[in-house]
């Protein structure tokens, strides 16, 4: 039951903003606000849940690529950028906005996870201690790589160009290992 309010609340979300009520919410799952508010005492309440297991599930994910000693260390570095955690789907600049302005605790706990990436900074470390990655300023590859990354927050552009957050992903990896250059012009070069 508490993944379904978990869902109804990032689609109340979606349809209203953050200025909806446990009743309006209650009211999308077809139960009673007694029932709700057995497995949840507030809003607050649901939105920490849905942040909390949000990161343990993008952590996880990590830590398992990272780990994973069958992949080379560009393979991990790829499908660390592009690990896309549960209930991505509320990860919205506009919702993220929202909860700047209704929610700051809740936004501060996010933003400090949307801009802080340990296990990637570690990897990419690691690639120009091997020669592997050029060897450039860490803390600037590292905001050029997340800002990147953050651009899929604007759900907007992405439906508007009929591209999927993985799809994007994807690009954007691509882009920052391999550039934009065709190989045809690298060899002239």
């Amino acid at each position: 039951m508490k993944e379904r309010i978990m869902q109804a609340f990032i689609e109340e979300i979606h349809h209203k903003g953050m200025k909806f009520t446990m009743d309006d919410l209650a009211k999308r799952l077809g139960i009673s606000k007694r029932t709700l508010y057995e497995h949840f005492s507030s809003k607050v309440e649901i939105l920490d849940t849905i942040i909390t297991q949000t990161l343990q599930d993008f952590d996880q994910k990590t830590e398992a690529i990272v780990n994973n000693e069958n992949l080379s260390l560009v393979d991990k570095i790829k499908r660390v950028i592009t690990v896309i955690p549960e209930y991505n789907d509320f990860y919205d600049l506009c919702i993220i906005e929202q909860m700047k302005r209704y929610y700051p605790a809740q936004w501060e706990q996010l933003n400090v996870a949307l801009n802080q990436w340990d296990s990637l900074r570690e990897l990419i470390k690691q690639g120009i201690e091997e020669g592997i990655i050029v060897n450039r300023n860490l803390d600037l590859m590292m905001k050029v790589i997340i800002d990147a990354v953050n651009s899929t927050l604007d759900r907007s552009f992405f439906l508007e160009n009929r591209l999927t957050v993985s799809d994007a992903l994807d690009t954007i990896v691509d882009m920052l290992l391999h550039g934009f250059l065709t190989s045809k012009v690298k060899s002239e070069l």
